[in-house]
């Protein structure tokens, strides 16, 4: 499933739970698995975030048994112990409004932490504490072929989930999310131009990193943040995502920073020339997307509509996603109708 995916089963999951809990069925918890770096855990803040749900966040390979069966205490009147929640146990317990307790790397952790996570997995209990009810379990795990130190679940821990999903990384979803969290224009662009780079990630006991959805946002923001000096950029983008991305994107800086100035093109839309090459389409694509408003959108969709036809969409379609605003004006609706058959 691709991550957009991901998001809508957890965020049906989460507005189900409290409802499944009190008509006495279990809570539908889910288990998603998937190569290194495609963006785990960030759907999963990304569900809470849309219902307003709270994050319990658990590393269970850091973790202890204990932290998951609670500190015994023999001080408590009783001639047996009694086991104590804290920390994040104790968080779960006393949750009073939707809440997510996200187990990440779940697939690295100790079998005896595995098997401490049964009883509040299946029983939601430790000891005599319940945990509440408007509770969901979410767990992540890289594969046993990513190289990534997982040895396997136990099976009563994996039967203890609803469902196991495995993620996959989509253009169109990484594209959306880069332009909402502000990595660089001409970074989008390469990505679209590039797509490849997304899901040629093969796992390496070298100590270097591969393209993914995670070193290439990694590398976007380093690009964003200045901390790049100037003439190293081939060497630093080589260690957030590889030697063949830093390459490649390096050489479609080059073309993006000799485009013709944008902010001309948009004065001007049906004077500038059009490029016929790729590359340079999908820079002038990103460049125009990220200079879209309101107050010039009679001139934008004028300049998208003479680009080609894919082209011209995709451009629509990352203007909106920065400003969806857009989507308001004569001209838009104009250019929807002009363009139905490529939409489609």
């Amino acid at each position: 499933m691709k991550p957009s995916e991901i998001v809508s089963v957890i965020v049906n999951a989460i507005n189900a739970n409290f409802a499944m809990r009190e008509a006495g069925f279990n809570s539908p918890n889910i288990l998603i698995k998937g190569r290194p770096g495609v963006g785990k855990t960030a759907v999963v803040k990304q569900a809470c975030e849309q219902v307003g749900a709270d994050m319990i966040w658990s590393h269970p390979v850091t973790d202890e048994p204990i932290d998951y069966k609670g500190l015994p205490d023999l001080n408590n009147g009783h001639e047996f112990a009694q086991f104590k929640p804290y920390g994040n146990m104790k968080l779960a317990i006393s949750a009073d409004k939707p809440t997510v307790w996200m187990f990440d790397d779940v697939g690295q952790a100790l079998k005896a932490t595995q098997a401490a996570m049964m009883q509040p997995l299946g029983d939601r209990r430790l000891d005599t504490h319940k945990i509440s009810d408007h509770v969901l379990f979410v767990a992540a795990t890289n594969r046993k072929e990513d190289k990534a130190g997982v040895t396997g679940l136990l099976e009563p821990v994996k039967s203890r989930f609803s469902t196991i999903v495995e993620m996959d990384t989509d253009l169109d979803d990484w594209c959306e999310w880069a332009l909402q969290h502000n990595m660089p224009t001409e970074l989008v662009a390469f990505v679209r131009f590039r797509p490849n780079f997304l899901v040629d990630w093969t796992p390496s006991n070298d100590i270097i990193n591969g393209p993914c959805p995670r070193t290439i946002a990694k590398a976007g923001e380093l690009q964003v943040g200045g901390v790049i000096p100037q003439g190293h950029e081939f060497e630093i983008f080589a260690g957030a995502a590889g030697d063949a991305f830093a390459a490649e994107y390096t050489g479609f800086l080059k073309i993006y920073r000799n485009l013709p100035n944008p902010d001309v093109v948009l004065m001007n839309p049906e004077k500038f020339d059009v490029p016929d090459d790729p590359a340079t389409l999908y820079a002038l694509a990103g460049a125009l997307a990220s200079r879209a408003n309101e107050e010039n959108s009679e001139r934008f969709f004028k300049a998208v509509s003479r680009l080609p036809g894919e082209f011209s969409v995709l451009t629509v379609r990352d203007a909106l996603r920065r400003d969806d605003s857009l989507a308001n004006v004569r001209a838009f609706i104009d250019w929807t109708i002009k363009n139905q058959s490529v939409m489609l």
